[in-house]
């Protein structure tokens, strides 16, 4: 058989670990096995009536057509009226970028800046995707291992020691995928001052769990907290968290003129507009009623707080309490070098997690795709029971392990 002429770029990359957990979870679900998948970050809860209502509108009223290649201009007021009311970030319309989900707003901005050698610093425990996005855009990722005594939050000093002529960007994400951990306004001011200092790097900062925060905790965009960097920085947002509208694929960011249309440049030649019904069904969750946010956020930490206790304790895990998000990443370090009732040795958390699927039928996540070991994701969002038994799983696997 012919093989297909794949690209040198294309051997750069891995494929996603949160999406592959989750098809084969889905594969062992079809085969008629009990599997409890807590590897996929997608809120349980429906979409919210009215957004519905707002996309059922637009196809009665046939807004079926393509649309301005990043975006209609209601969605982009929308967009900035949520960044000046949420933010007190002021961005024009021309400022703003709407793409099919919040992956393209990352990738076109890296793609519309990197060139060969550049560097993007990137603190670990990271989402997947951004080391691998650099990677296809021709840039060199340089993760940065953060402290479980920080709470995985990157320091001042960690900062300044990783930059080089070389570094083009700083991916911030702030509440975490992976961890939860979530950056203070003082916090950002830190990482500002040394900024300030080097005028080649940029900040690109992932806020797509802004309103997923628990314990009072104020969350704050990193250009609000510097606001003299923001010249100098992309402010990436989403509706697929907040809202439970991952399935309708709408990303937005707004940042500096020139950034913004060289996204949309790639945009034209690649992706054209986002879906033109979910932009209206944009609109009207970035305009209509927000208080259903705080009713589902009670959901989460009630989740959040079982989860955490429950995994502190399974043997040989320990877990810090996140202030955001809806992840856990508890380390598993004790259990490495512990073998199964088969006689299988954990060598990594790669093995922990294979053999938890395999013996217990619980999908989660190793930490060594969010680049840091031995460590694993759970996610907690899904319903109250199905944790309860996920947990009870992990529980009686780590018990077994000799």
């Amino acid at each position: 058989m012919t093989k297909a002429p794949l690209s040198d770029a294309l051997q750069r990359v891995a494929p996603s670990a949160t999406l592959a957990v989750s098809q084969k979870a889905r594969e062992l679900a079809a085969s008629g096995v009990d599997v409890i998948g807590l590897g996929a970050g997608e809120p349980d809860m429906p979409t919210p009536e009215h957004i519905c209502a707002a996309a059922k509108r637009a196809i009665d009223e046939g807004k079926t057509r393509y649309t301005a290649v990043d975006g209609i201009p209601e969605l982009k007021a929308a967009i900035c009226a949520k960044f000046k009311r949420d933010n007190n970030l002021h961005y024009a319309p021309s400022q703003i970028n709407v793409s099919p989900g919040g992956k393209p707003v990352l990738f076109n901005a890296l793609l519309a800046t990197l060139n060969p050698g550049d560097e993007v610093l990137i603190p670990a425990p990271f989402w997947v995707s951004y080391p691998d996005m650099v990677r296809l855009c021709g840039g060199e990722a340089v993760p940065i291992a953060t402290r479980i005594e920080n709470n995985y939050k990157l320091s001042a000093e960690e900062l300044e020691a990783h930059i080089t002529p070389k570094t083009k960007w700083l991916i911030l994400n702030s509440p975490s995928n992976p961890t939860g951990s979530a950056y203070t306004s003082h916090e950002f001011e830190q990482l500002g001052e040394i900024l300030l200092r080097h005028p080649n790097v940029w900040v690109l900062t992932d806020d797509m769990y802004e309103h997923i925060r628990y314990d009072g905790f104020e969350f704050c965009s990193f250009a609000e907290a510097v606001p003299s960097l923001y010249d100098r920085t992309l402010t990436v947002n989403g509706v697929s968290k907040t809202y439970s509208m991952t399935g309708w694929r709408i990303g937005y960011a707004g940042g500096p003129e020139d950034l913004i249309a060289g996204m949309r440049k790639i945009m034209s030649q690649s992706t054209s507009n986002p879906c033109s019904i979910s932009q209206w069904a944009a609109v009207e969750a970035l305009n209509g009623p927000q208080d259903f946010i705080a009713e589902r956020l009670k959901v989460f930490a009630k989740r959040r707080d079982m989860v955490v206790d429950m995994l502190n304790e399974a043997d040989g895990l320990a877990c810090h309490t996140p202030k955001g998000a809806f992840y856990v990443f508890p380390d598993c370090a004790a259990l490495i070098g512990k073998h199964t009732s088969g006689g299988v040795e954990i060598k990594t958390d790669e093995d922990f997690v294979r053999e938890l699927l395999t013996q217990e039928a619980v999908a989660v996540v190793q930490g060594a795709a969010f680049g840091m070991s031995p460590a694993f994701r759970v996610s907690y969002a899904t319903s109250t029971d199905v944790l309860k038994e996920g947990c009870r799983r992990i529980q009686r696997f780590c018990a077994s392990l000799k």
